[in-house]
């Protein structure tokens, strides 16, 4: 895959007059994807997709954080609902997420 710093968007089941989400991988996320062996990377990858939707929890202690279980990974992101952006800054196993 391709990888680059933004990932195609999700947005799916929207209704039209809505914009889908942007979903925009930081510099050190990119980084820690491109390291992954290639089942985690597109296991991950099918999950990040779909954003907002999946398994998500808010963070707590840390507003506009949220984190998506993948497995034993975890991808930690900031939302954006007004720009209608996440941006994920952290791709890490279970136990340093």
């Amino acid at each position: 895959m391709g990888w680059t710093g933004k990932m195609p968007s999700g947005g799916y089941g929207l209704p039209a007059d809505q914009p889908p989400w942007r979903i925009v991988l930081d510099p050190d996320a990119l980084k820690q994807m491109r390291r992954l062996g290639r089942t985690d990377r597109d296991r991950i990858s099918r999950a990040i997709d779909p954003l907002p939707a999946g398994d998500l929890r808010p963070l707590k202690g840390k507003p506009k954080e949220w984190r998506l279980r993948v497995g034993d990974w975890r991808v930690r992101f900031a939302r954006n609902d007004a720009e209608r952006v996440i941006k994920i800054f952290l791709i890490a196993p279970r136990g340093a997420a």
